[in-house]
């Protein structure tokens, strides 16, 4: 299931300090399966029900940066939007997201350097209310101007 505002691109000129998007999603173990072959981490705290108990999660967890590409996919779908380069990310794990867990990934404008056309957002993702992943990114927005 996924559950999120529409798609598109929000250029630099109609960016605002303040503005915010986010989506919903629900991390399948299949989504945890591919991520572990695409990423080649095949942990078995990801994979192994058996292995997992024994570890401080006490069962199976999605990998950190599967959680943090939903951030990812907020900023490269919907702000900006189609056309933005990420220049960088800082990320800080809080909690573990479990099969099943329904992952709010959020990004909020928080400053804009018009003239470079860079945008810095606070994002974080939670589950239940509660955040599992917090941090900032900084990107190159598209803009309706040719250089």
């Amino acid at each position: 299931m996924l559950d999120n505002l529409p798609r598109g691109t929000i250029c630099i000129e109609d960016i605002e300090i303040g503005m915010s998007r986010y989506l919903r999603k629900v991390v399948t173990d299949a989504d945890i399966e591919m991520f572990a072959q695409i990423s080649t981490d095949r942990n078995p705290v990801h994979l192994d029900d058996d292995y997992a108990q024994d570890t401080i999660f006490e069962g199976r967890i999605a990998h950190g940066m599967l959680t943090a590409g939903l951030i990812s996919a907020v900023i490269g779908e919907q702000l900006p939007g189609h056309g933005t380069v990420y220049l960088g990310q800082s990320l800080k794990f809080l909690g573990p997201v479990r099969p099943g867990d329904m992952v709010y990934a959020e990004v909020k404008v928080t400053d804009i350097e018009f003239a470079k056309r860079r945008v810095k957002m606070d994002c974080h993702c939670a589950v239940d209310g509660k955040k599992v992943l917090i941090g900032e990114a900084t990107v190159l927005a598209p803009s309706r101007k040719f250089d």
